[in-house]
């Protein structure tokens, strides 16, 4: 069994500088999400960041992996995902053709030992993350996509941070990684697993922070087309549509009016360039009337 080490230090070292190192990478945090971020990695607790999609909680992750340099190990869960596909499998066709090579020339015993260590086994995203020394971000996507009973597979994971593979044991984590659950939702997670897991909640941001995130990301934009861009969104976000702009199309709008040359959004541009933020027909008719373009 690996143990782990008593003696880990922390990614971080104060909510200043969970603050300092993800604007650093482009992700401009609240003081609630960096205080959140930050106790996390304090206190070794997963963190399970709940919000609509397009806010911001993978891209979360994703700056606490790079702000750290650890290395970012995704688990992207699906309906019908299973333990194989998250935790591990053993490789079968490799078995076979082992236990065909020993036949006559070894015991069962002796055969079974071998087909049954590390030689023969797949890790997935959990274990990988797990059994790494190095920095890593565990980051479990879209939680709520997944049956419940994946979140009982989580629970050994995300108690203790290891994983027992009954023909070898328990692997016990030598480096406890920094463990981020995302839930867009669309149904509630067990109690179990939230008991073991720092809540926070990521909504889409006011208008000052959309702002400045765009101007960070597209800074060629004028200062007054991000205005005009950002209260546009925050309108179209008013309307009951079937998906609301995230805040990486709100950037992705920006850049195409860079794209295009544009220095206004005026009836003309906000029609032909739509498409960007609304991807369902619906949704467009809907803000066109709303927005009264011709």
């Amino acid at each position: 069994m690996i143990q782990v080490s008593a003696s880990q230090s922390p990614l971080f070292g104060s909510v200043e500088d969970v603050a300092e190192r993800l604007a650093g990478v482009g992700y401009l945090a609240s003081t609630a999400v960096a205080t959140t971020v930050y106790l996390a990695d304090r206190l070794g607790k997963p963190l399970l960041v709940e919000g609509p999609a397009g806010v911001g909680k993978t891209e979360l992750a994703k700056a606490v992996a790079e702000a750290t340099k650890s290395e970012l190990v995704r688990l992207q869960c699906y309906e019908g995902i299973d333990e194989a596909r998250a935790l591990y499998e053993w490789n079968h066709a490799k078995q076979l053709l082992r236990i065909t090579a020993g036949q006559g020339t070894e015991s069962w015993d002796q055969t079974r030992d071998d087909v049954f260590s590390e030689e023969f086994l797949l890790p997935r995203p959990l274990l990988t993350a797990i059994r790494r020394a190095d920095p890593t971000v565990l980051l479990v996507d879209e939680m709520d996509k997944a049956d419940v009973e994946v979140e009982g597979l989580l629970l050994e994971v995300l108690s203790d941070f290891q994983v027992t593979v009954p023909e070898m044991g328990t692997i016990t984590a030598t480096r406890r990684p920094f463990a981020v659950l995302t839930s867009n939702s669309t149904r509630e997670l067990s109690e179990a697993l939230k008991r073991r897991c720092l809540f926070l909640h990521l909504d889409f941001p006011d208008a000052d922070l959309e702002r400045r995130i765009v101007l960070s990301r597209v800074p060629e934009l004028a200062e007054a087309l991000v205005d005009a861009l950002v209260r546009t969104v925050r309108v179209l976000r008013g309307l009951e549509l079937r998906k609301s702009p995230s805040v990486a199309e709100t950037i992705d709008w920006g850049r195409t009016l860079l794209a295009l040359g544009l220095d206004t959004l005026d009836d003309e541009a906000v029609r032909t360039t739509l498409g960007v933020v609304l991807k369902h027909q619906s949704d467009q008719v809907k803000a066109a009337a709303e927005l009264r373009l011709n």
